[in-house]
């Protein structure tokens, strides 16, 4: 389809997103208003319009089935011979990047990637190296290994190091005066922390990495070695995220890394659509970045074209109900969508 063509079938908030120059850009995009289509037409317009070459463009998505329709998008859209697009999700990006720069932080490039069945069974076999009392079930060891190793995931979304988490319980297990409630835990804190170090100890002593690794160490790399840091930011002019009401507090703080000084970053969300609010996304996210860039644009797509308005207002209505704790309400945002079909679909 011609460049014409398809900007005639971009509405105005649309094209607003899509042409916006310089600086932060925030998308807030409610379902069927074409914020796929926005994300790849803004690709296009930054390649076509030579703000950008193609390898200078960096597309992070939070799904493996989200990067791949971007690509196909991005692909059908360009003209033929535009290659070498980065556009991957947040954890394919940092495997790239650390394959390349681990030696930089003294980590092996060579790692192996474990995924939770092989994290489960390096604790197992090395269950004693843990010192668990809390923890540790006497009639079965490695009862609590599940739930240890998710707790050690949170902790990596958090940008909570071992270090950090240490600090933290050495300052619970110091305070004085502590009821029976409060020593429990302190003890408890205390056993985690220690796992917690013994765990990355673990991983670095085999050369494993576990997937949450993938973007707390690219986070270390690029705060330890600003001079890596400024090649990649160097290296992207521009940078797109999507889904990002579903992306976690260290994924942000990659991106925000990224962007530099220059803060060309466009970011698309919406917090009705997160799946992951139970995990402090959604809302948190989008006020974060608007804290982090003062001077961001903001664009929000109402236009809904793939429902009828009575479908809409009924589920706007139920929606509602999780006020106050909507975008909508939170940033006083108008969100309602409006559909631009007839007749109930």
């Amino acid at each position: 389809m011609a460049a014409k063509d398809q900007e005639k079938r971009l509405n105005k908030e649309q094209q607003e997103a899509v042409k916006h120059k310089e600086g932060a850009l925030l998308i807030i995009a409610g379902a069927g208003t074409g914020k796929t289509t926005v994300i790849t037409e803004r690709i296009k317009y930054l390649i076509l319009s030579k703000k950008a070459k193609p390898d200078e463009i960096l597309a992070l998505t939070f799904t493996e089935k989200a990067s791949r329709e971007m690509e196909e998008r991005v692909d059908v859209a360009m003209p033929y011979g535009y290659t070498e697009m980065w556009i991957s999700t947040f954890h394919a990006f940092c495997d790239r990047v650390l394959r390349q720069e681990a030696l930089h932080i003294g980590l092996d490039p060579n790692y192996k990637l474990m995924g939770e069945a092989g994290t489960i069974q390096l604790v197992r076999d090395n269950i004693n190296e843990f010192e668990l009392e809390y923890f540790r079930s006497k009639g079965n060891p490695t009862k609590f290994v599940g739930a240890m190793l998710q707790h050690f995931s949170r902790l990596q979304d958090e940008d909570i190091t071992p270090e950090d988490y240490l600090k933290f319980a050495k300052k619970l297990e110091g305070k004085k005066k502590k009821s029976e409630e409060e020593t429990l835990e302190a003890q408890k804190t205390m056993e985690l922390a220690k796992a917690f170090k013994k765990y990355e100890e673990l991983k670095v002593k085999n050369g494993f990495f576990d997937f949450g690794d993938l973007i707390a160490k690219s986070l270390k790399l690029f705060r330890d070695r600003k001079n890596i840091l400024k090649e990649y930011q160097e290296k992207f002019k521009y940078i797109l995220v999507d889904e990002f009401q579903d992306t976690n507090y260290a994924q942000n703080e990659l991106a925000i890394l990224l962007a530099g000084k220059d803060k060309n970053i466009t970011v698309c969300g919406d917090d009705d659509q997160s799946i992951y609010r139970f995990r402090g996304a959604a809302v948190s996210n989008i006020v974060q970045f608007r804290k982090n860039f003062k001077d961001v644009k903001i664009v929000v797509l109402t236009k809904n074209y793939r429902s009828a308005q009575e479908i809409l207002d009924k589920a706007y209505t139920l929606i509602k109900h999780n006020d106050p704790d909507r975008l909508e309400a939170v940033e006083n945002v108008d969100k309602k969508l409006k559909s631009q079909r007839d007749g109930v679909k």
